[in-house]
């Protein structure tokens, strides 16, 4: 299952330039920040409320699902109203208030592993949300933080084999935050398939030399076609050698 979109929405016309342009390529599930947890307190925060209506909006122009990430449960009706699948961040992965609420949510829950978490802390905040309610929970790899320096962080693979094996709950991977650089994208998502991952979630911008975030780690709409191709290709060789 892909998942795309920008690292913001920036704006209605840059949401659907973006999503129209997916569209053909086969992607069923819009992604796009409204609330936008920053490093700095001084970068683009997101247009929040504001941005969680675009994406409702756009997404239904091309009949898509939207995920977007959730960071307090004082905004969760707004995101039962708007969103399809709620994300959860890798900083908030053990922010256990927002675990509970989330566990009485009706929406499924793409939980990403925090930049320092074990495998095994991953899979409780998952249990939380279970416990509390909600089996709904779709776990997200999206690299560890490491002493390397020249990737964003270390997209730690090996993970996805290692909750197959602990775990009933589907894994995807985030090829972008784990790489932070667009040119790596590609072949980490080609990895990914090959090692059984479930869906990807990439960033994708149609210009990302001006994108309010994220610019440097997200793949123009031509790149991102070109990409799905390959991958499609590949999940047919290796249904084959499945066989």
């Amino acid at each position: 299952m892909m998942m795309a979109g920008p690292c913001s929405v920036e704006s209605e016309d840059q949401l659907r330039t973006i999503a129209r342009e997916l569209k053909k390529s086969g992607v069923k599930i819009l992604r796009g920040g409204a609330y936008k947890p920053r490093t700095s307190p001084y970068a683009f925060q997101g247009l929040e409320v504001e941005g969680l209506k675009i994406l409702r909006k756009v997404a239904d122009e091309f009949d898509m699902l939207v995920v977007t990430e959730l960071m307090s449960p004082d905004v969760l009706d707004e995101f039962e109203t708007y969103v399809d699948i709620i994300q959860i961040g890798a900083r908030n992965m053990q922010n256990f208030s927002l675990l509970k609420a989330l566990g009485k949510s009706t929406k499924p829950i793409l939980l990403k592993r925090g930049m320092a978490a074990t495998i095994q802390e991953w899979l409780m905040s998952a249990e939380y949300i279970m416990a509390y309610g909600n089996d709904d929970v779709i776990l997200c790899e999206r690299g560890i933080r490491t002493y390397e320096t020249y990737t964003r962080n270390t997209l730690d693979i090996s993970s996805v084999l290692a909750v197959k094996e602990l775990s009933h709950l589907p894994v995807i991977i985030d090829p972008s935050h784990a790489a932070g650089r667009w040119n790596m994208i590609e072949s980490l998502s080609l990895a990914s398939l090959a090692v059984g991952a479930h869906g990807l979630i990439v960033e994708v911008h149609h210009d990302p030399e001006h994108a309010m975030s994220d610019g440097a780690q997200s793949l123009k709409p031509k790149k991102y076609a070109e990409m799905a191709i390959k991958l499609d290709k590949v999940s047919k060789v290796l249904d084959k050698k499945l066989v």
